[in-house]
């Protein structure tokens, strides 16, 4: 899909003709394909690049053309389950053109500011600016996120929850390593930014940009490491409640087990005949009488000499 937008007093207009152009290319069809390869001039390997979710975040300049792989959180559903994944974006930049590449569909060129863009270099600055927020608004949700799988881990000690936060685990290091890498192609930019003719504005938008992406990285790896000690604390939680569980179900079953053979012993013809001169609902009441003692007092046995071998 290819949509056309014209930059004019400051705000993005969808369709018309003029400079400066932005072209979007939304998973391009073969025809749209060859279009920027012969149209653009795009090489086709900086093509695939942009379309390849695993591309690492790079920036490549030839003459006065710019080409930057860039490292964007997909858009999240809550239709089944969280799903935290990162993605690739082309986007080639020159003096009066910009051409964005990308595999599938996402808002672009967010800004909460909502201020005119006052160049095309400022635009691709402020819609790496909207990735970051991207990336933060995510952290949000996985924060959230986590915080109700552990509500639901004290609850119950289902395999399903910790698969959930293993997922989050993982996302986070996948964040951690986009954001690592768009802060590589963000050094690159600055040490460039002469040579691009960026205005002292525009250096100063690449700045705060820089900063706000290692906050960004900093704030994920300070969440990685907090899930991480926060699993390693519930897995023993609940080996600690396994454990005392399978403690009780042994003493149960330790209390049961003379009481059946008793039982077992009482059920037979010979009890009746032991206790042939007293009325069997006396007998047979007495026994069990006997019987619930018994369990007492091998219960109250058992807890005791545990308590002694606590340290």
């Amino acid at each position: 899909m290819h949509k056309c937008y014209m930059l004019a007093d400051g705000q993005l207009r969808e369709g018309g003709e003029g400079t400066p152009r932005i072209d979007v290319y939304t998973n391009p069809v073969p025809a749209e394909k060859e279009e920027l390869i012969s149209g653009w001039q795009v090489d086709d390997h900086d093509l695939a690049s942009a379309l390849d979710p695993e591309e690492v975040s790079r920036l490549d300049v030839e003459g006065e053309r710019l080409f930057v792989v860039w490292k964007r959180p997909k858009h999240l559903s809550f239709a089944e389950a969280a799903s935290f994944e990162v993605g690739s974006i082309g986007i080639f930049l020159e003096r009066n053109r910009m051409v964005v590449v990308q595999p599938d569909e996402a808002p672009l060129f967010e800004d909460r500011r909502m201020r005119p863009y006052r160049s095309l270099n400022e635009l691709f600055l402020r819609h790496l600016q909207g990735s970051v927020n991207h990336y933060l608004g995510h952290l949000r949700a996985i924060k959230q996120v986590s915080r109700e799988a552990e509500v639901r881990l004290s609850k119950s000690m289902e395999n399903e929850v910790f698969l959930q936060m293993f997922a989050l685990s993982e996302s986070l290091i996948y964040y951690i390593n986009a954001l690592e890498a768009n802060a590589g192609v963000l050094t690159r930019l600055q040490n460039l930014a002469p040579r691009l003719s960026f205005t002292p504005e525009e250096i100063e938008l690449l700045e705060d940009l820089a900063i706000d992406n290692r906050q960004c990285q900093r704030q994920a790896e300070i969440y990685a490491s907090v899930m991480t000690g926060l699993m390693d604390a519930r897995g023993n939680i609940v080996n600690n409640n396994m454990n005392v569980l399978l403690k009780n179900l042994t003493i149960i079953n330790v209390v049961f087990l003379p009481l059946n053979l008793i039982a077992s012993i009482g059920g037979m013809s010979e009890y009746s005949t032991m206790t042939a001169g007293v009325p069997w609902p006396l007998s047979y009441a007495l026994f069990c009488v006997l019987m619930v003692l018994l369990g007492v007092v091998t219960w109250k046995l058992l807890n005791r000499r545990i308590e002694r071998r606590k340290p």
